[in-house]
């Protein structure tokens, strides 16, 4: 077997795994290596699991650029042997690096991390969607971290308070809101 016929196999392999890849929508199966340690990067922020920097996409891209610099570089120049050997693995680095940053920035990369504050109830600006009549409940609509909800009301005193007027929660028990007409409060305050 010659250098260009072993860069050509490589070449095809990695490409055919490559679109392997692509079809199975990347879910491919981890590679289990024996008594091989493979380190993880963990690229994003928040905790989250990242994509590991060697598995089957990265693999399938460097065998496709290592072979095929390497066999253009055998079939098309006169470079020496080990500095081909050289240039086709280092361009094989390449091509697995760009498939693991677009895997790591674009395709698995995390959102933020949840935080609790951001769903906290009291204190929520709303406005009843449904009225809340004397000892009975209602309905306030409200946006939260970017979405609408909707969730039963109480008046905290137990009090009428009609359709359209803004509250606030003041307590938040069982997914019922007790609520305050927002003008009692902003009233207090002053």
């Amino acid at each position: 077997m010659t250098w260009e016929n072993f860069y050509l196999i490589c070449f095809l392999v990695g490409f055919a795994l490559s679109l392997l890849a692509l079809v199975s929508g990347m879910h491919i199966p981890h590679l289990h290596v024996p008594h091989v340690h493979v380190p993880h990067v963990h690229v994003g922020h928040g905790g989250g699991e990242g994509a590991p920097v060697f598995n089957f996409a990265t693999l399938a891209a460097f065998l496709a650029w290592f072979g095929g610099t390497g066999y253009l570089l055998t079939r098309f120049s006169s470079v020496w042997l080990l500095l081909g050997l050289g240039i086709a693995i280092a361009a094989g680095f390449v091509g697995a690096a760009i498939v693991f940053l677009f895997l790591a920035k674009v395709l698995m990369r995390n959102d933020e991390d949840l935080d609790p504050a951001d769903y906290e109830m009291v204190g929520v600006l709303g406005r009843l969607s449904l009225p809340i009549r004397k000892g009975g409940t209602g309905e306030i609509v409200f946006t939260q971290a970017g979405t609408r909800h909707s969730v039963g009301a109480r008046s905290e005193d137990g009090a009428e308070i009609s359709k359209g007027v803004e509250v606030v929660v003041t307590r938040f028990e069982k997914g019922i809101a007790y609520v305050r007409p927002w003008t009692e409060l902003a009233g207090e305050e002053n």
